[in-house]
């Protein structure tokens, strides 16, 4: 699994503390002295993979460097309600400071997480690979897809700038897949850069002209293809290339999918349609 980036969590640690406290978080100031220190634990209210216990530890580190965190259930544990995942004991202020936040990206984070291990174990007696992909939201890429690996499931590419994917657009904008293909080896040639390809095919025509092609050695990737179609594609290309699955792939017809003997299914889902998990965090009196 990744590890996660510490100079991209502290950043998103300092930037979503300051989001929620500005000048102070004037009711925990009024009401508690600075002294006073809590115990509280996560209780999760629901059933699913938690993850984001790891950014939690870091959030109230970062507002107490003297809390303590009690790990009962780790990241990737399944959870069931009443399920209690770890303690933390610090400053009670700090404790109100972080609360917020750290639930926030944990109830966020085991959403993702439990959505990822569901097609993980739907496709699990398969030979295929379940890949996350760029339907992430802004500026919290890093996490979900952590939160992914968490549940069971694989990164793709991280941005635009470590793989090479050739998509509809590309191609209708370069007149066809050769030319696209062109551009890119003599791009990355005049750059230096070796980037892997994926070509996106929408027919068999163009499955055709992707397996006449020479000097490279893409992945393609069949865009809404049937299953039928799916199951044409992989025999036609016979295990020269890599071939992934792609669009309108949930989890009631990722299985049927998986049978069709493609490699890698990519599925936007894993991010931008995973329901959060509920979990609160309550001081123990």
């Amino acid at each position: 699994m990744n590890v996660l980036d510490k100079e991209k969590l502290q950043k998103f640690i300092i930037e979503g503390l300051h989001e929620d406290i500005q000048d102070g978080d004037h009711t925990s100031l009024a009401c508690i002295p600075a002294e006073q220190v809590s115990k509280a634990r996560f209780l999760i209210k629901d059933k699913g993979v938690v993850a984001g216990i790891a950014i939690a530890e870091a959030i109230f580190s970062h507002l107490d460097p003297d809390a303590q965190i009690d790990i009962r259930m780790p990241d990737g544990s399944a959870v069931e309600y009443g399920d209690e995942v770890a303690y933390v004991t610090c400053r009670s202020q700090a404790l109100l400071m972080g609360e917020r936040l750290a639930l926030n990206a944990m109830q966020r984070l085991s959403g993702v997480a439990t959505l990822s291990r569901a097609f993980a174990d739907e496709v699990a007696d398969y030979p295929v690979t379940i890949l996350d992909t760029r339907k992430t939201t802004p500026l919290l890429r890093f996490l979900e897809k952590w939160a992914v690996e968490v549940g069971g499931c694989t990164n793709y590419r991280d941005g635009l700038y470590d793989r090479i994917m050739i998509k509809d657009n590309h191609v209708d904008a370069a007149g066809s897949i050769t030319a696209a293909v062109d551009r890119v080896k003599d791009y990355l040639k005049s750059k230096n850069k070796q980037l892997e390809m994926t070509i996106e095919v929408r027919n068999f025509e163009e499955l055709e002209e992707v397996l006449t092609l020479k000097g490279v050695n893409p992945r393609v990737m069949l865009d809404n293809f049937s299953t039928a179609e799916m199951e044409r594609a992989v025999q036609l290309i016979d295990k020269r290339i890599e071939v992934e699955a792609s669009g309108g792939i949930k989890l009631n017809n990722v299985k049927e999918v998986a049978a069709t003997g493609v490699d890698f299914i990519s599925v936007g889902a894993l991010t931008h349609s995973a329901q959060s998990l509920d979990i609160s965090l309550k001081i123990i009196k």
